[in-house]
């Protein structure tokens, strides 16, 4: 039998070990224990384990956001990988029903997730659920070196003298 439960830093090993397998690279086990800690400490931001025998060979993380756009908070499924030996088992859909519950208990007019553009196999599966493809996710990373508040200072008068706004 499968269960479905809340993940703890207790469970990091194992959070590792399919969040490596969702990104396609190694994340320490100490590294997943802190972020763990931090998501639990938010309220907002549930991490859930799908377990049989008690060794995990799922994992949900969700997000519970207020968007400015929605009456209701949305709830975005941040991760959901399966454990490649146990993939069409029903697992993603016991998952993914601990999502609507989730959504459901807290109000949520919607429930989003993304998912990388390469994996259409995972697409297939969350149309079979009802989820529709309604945009396209657009990202950067920003070079977020600290910067003074002198150098922000000129950087703001600069851009007003050439009639720009400030940064």
């Amino acid at each position: 039998m499968i269960e479905v439960r809340a993940a703890t830093a207790a469970d990091a090993a194992a959070v590792a070990r399919l969040v490596g397998q969702l990104v396609r690279e190694e994340i320490a086990a100490e590294e997943i224990g802190e972020r763990l800690r931090r998501l639990a400490a938010t309220g907002s931001d549930p991490v859930f384990l799908a377990c049989e025998q008690g060794a995990a060979i799922g994992l949900m993380a969700l997000h519970v956001a207020p968007i400015l756009h929605y009456a209701r908070p949305a709830l975005r499924i941040t991760e959901l990988v399966v454990d490649c030996r146990h993939r069409r088992r029903g697992i993603g859909r016991l998952l993914i029903a601990q999502a609507e519950r989730q959504a459901a208990a807290v109000g949520c007019e919607i429930i989003e997730l993304t998912s990388a553009l390469d994996r259409n196999d995972a697409h297939a599966f969350y149309r079979s659920l009802g989820f529709a493809a309604n945009s396209l996710r657009f990202r950067k990373l920003p070079d977020l070196k600290p910067v003074s508040s002198a150098a922000g200072r000129r950087r703001g008068r600069a851009a007003e003298a050439v009639g720009g706004r400030p940064a």
